[in-house]
């Protein structure tokens, strides 16, 4: 990450990345992808009273869902945590104190990613009461996943979106210049 927070060792692959950091007999890994990761935007309509020439641009944002996978030292099962940007949460920097980012889901899958299966008990974490959400968001902030964290990962996301948007760019350049 450009400004590494804790000890997070950093995988690429194509658009796909992964966070590894090992804390206190934990693996946490945080694997995302990049694709689709900058929400299109639709406001392209001038406020009112507003000149075509004052209307700014919208900042782009990469946003990406991403896991949280969380592996105990001597144990079988993998904590999966299923992470989004909420829209409205995003650019709002803690404003509030909340969360800039929120859990969809949670589950156990084994430690074996190819044992992984989609029949595992899946806890939407809308059916879940706060109390255990925040135990949960809690846990995750004692694992170096909180706002700081998911924010660098936006920016890290920006980061790797733009270098690979420049190489898609200049592969469509040669491509469309042999035709």
């Amino acid at each position: 990450m450009s400004c590494n927070p804790g000890n997070w060792e950093l995988g690429a692959q194509g658009t796909e990345a992964k966070l590894v950091q090992r804390l206190d007999g934990e693996r946490i890994t945080v694997p995302f992808n990049i694709n689709n990761s900058i929400p299109p935007t639709f406001d392209n309509e001038p406020l009112e009273g507003q000149k075509d020439q004052e209307q700014q641009e919208p900042e782009l944002r990469s946003t990406p869902n991403f896991m949280v996978e969380v592996v105990k030292d001597n144990t079988m099962k993998t904590l999966v945590l299923d992470c989004h940007y909420p829209e409205d949460k995003v650019g709002q920097e803690e404003e509030d104190g909340s969360d800039i980012f929120s859990t969809w889901e949670v589950s156990f899958q084994p430690t074996s990613k190819s044992e992984w299966k989609d029949t595992n008990y899946m806890l939407n974490t809308d059916s879940l009461d706060w109390a255990p959400y925040d135990h949960l968001m809690n846990f995750l902030a004692d694992g170096g996943v909180d706002n700081t964290f998911a924010d660098e990962l936006i920016k890290l996301s920006m980061a790797l979106e733009h270098q690979k948007y420049i190489n898609f760019l200049e592969d469509l350049k040669v491509f469309v210049k042999c035709q």
